[in-house]
């Protein structure tokens, strides 16, 4: 059997020749329920949870709040571990979960259009950093502020809880640690951002979490000393919440209720607010500041988030001297 020459030279390119670069997809959709939209009617509601195990409460109220519309959870690892769980518990029309790998998935009008018709948006726990890099400025964040501005449901946990507030610790070094940033509030991992998601009544706010568990409360106080010095709020606050423990707002009035896990030990949410400057935050020096009022809550407390005043908890104040963390009562949590 005889072959001509181009064909034999046109197979042995073929078999030669470098494969195509498979070109990964910029996010992964996972959907259970009905792929159909829907519209329901929805009330407001913030969630925030300082990480850890899921408080099922939030998805049955987020549900509830939501009007059994779609719910859309938001991811940028992980894959849909969320969704039969939520679904079983926000008796919802659909759960699906869109995990982002790219900023250029937040500028895919499907994407977009997915969470703009959300009743219901859940941002899940792992690197905050990359949801700045993702979807700052990008047609997702803005369907996020379309859905809170119904008013509908907006939640997150950990990294999730993070970017909710108008102050971001962006973590885009290490992970900061209140020895460091206590030692240098400018330290190169202390890294903020801002005019990113905004929500009603958290505005002029900073969120940190799993603050028990991996003893934050000194970051915090140095990021809001930081946000006083760098002139980006002079009066900055701050909410912060033990892992397995969270925070549900109500925006349209601002109190505050704490939902916890049943055999969480330190279920604590902890509002911050410095009373003055700092006496000393620069670079390559010790943090001082004094008199950071703090109000601590856990089930069954409220907090109005007007007023900044709570009720069944415990105030206390903090103190930084040269670095080093007193509290007025003995312990800082």
């Amino acid at each position: 059997m005889q072959h001509s020459l181009p064909a034999i030279l046109l197979v042995l390119a073929s078999m030669s020749a470098a494969p195509e670069p498979v070109t990964p997809p910029n996010s992964r959709r996972y959907l259970v329920g009905n792929a159909a939209d829907v519209v329901t009617p929805t009330r407001g509601l913030w969630v925030l949870q300082g990480g850890g195990d899921d408080v099922d409460f939030n998805y049955v109220r987020m549900g509830e709040y939501g009007g059994g519309g779609d719910f859309i959870v938001l991811r940028a690892s992980g894959e849909d571990e969320y969704n039969s769980h939520v679904f079983s518990l926000c008796r919802c029309d659909s759960v699906e979960t869109i995990v982002f790998s790219s900023r250029e998935a937040a500028f895919d009008p499907g994407v977009a259009k997915t969470v703009r018709n959300a009743e219901a948006i859940f941002i899940a726990g792992g690197d905050q950093s990359n949801y700045v890099r993702y979807w700052k400025g990008t047609p997702v964040e803005d369907a996020i502020h379309h859905v809170a501005s119904k008013p509908a449901p907006i939640g997150g946990t950990s990294a999730g809880m993070a970017i909710l507030g108008e102050f971001v610790y962006a973590a885009f070094g290490e992970s900061l640690t209140s020895a460091v940033a206590l030692a240098d509030p400018y330290a190169a991992d202390v890294t903020l951002e801002r005019d990113f998601i905004e929500l009603h009544r958290l505005r002029s706010v900073l969120m940190d979490q799993h603050l028990q568990e991996r003893d934050r409360i000194g970051r915090t106080i140095a990021l809001l000393a930081r946000l006083i010095r760098d002139g980006w709020e002079p009066e900055p606050r701050a909410i912060a919440a033990d892992r397995e423990t969270a925070l549900h707002v109500d925006p349209a009035t601002g109190t505050a209720e704490v939902y916890a896990t049943s055999d969480h030990p330190t279920p604590y949410v902890y509002f911050l607010r410095p009373s003055r400057p700092p006496d000393r935050c620069e670079s390559g020096q010790p943090l001082t500041i004094r008199d950071v009022d703090v109000y601590r809550i856990g089930p069954g407390g409220t907090f109005d988030l007007g007023a900044w005043q709570g009720s069944g908890g415990s105030g206390y104040r903090l103190d930084v001297n040269a670095g080093a963390l007193r509290a007025s009562r003995g312990s800082a949590y």
